[in-house]
């Protein structure tokens, strides 16, 4: 479980519209895959600065073309 300091710290990152390009979060010393979106009531996004949001996201693709061909 994460301290209050390293929460404290995660959130200021997030709020930091540096790491924000567009829609896109990428922030190379967050170690989290998914973090909420810079307006949390529309949903969660992949923070790109993570090379395992990249396997996440091809996992996504691959089961949504899945279920499109074998459903």
């Amino acid at each position: 479980m994460k301290s209050k300091l390293e929460q404290v710290q995660l959130d200021a990152m997030h709020k930091d519209s540096s790491n924000w390009k567009g829609m896109f979060y990428i922030n190379k010393k967050d170690s989290r895959v998914f973090v909420p979106k810079l307006y949390p009531l529309l949903g969660w996004t992949l923070n790109f600065g993570n090379p395992y949001s990249y396997i996440s996201l091809a996992g996504i693709i691959i089961i949504i073309i899945l279920s499109s061909i074998l459903f």
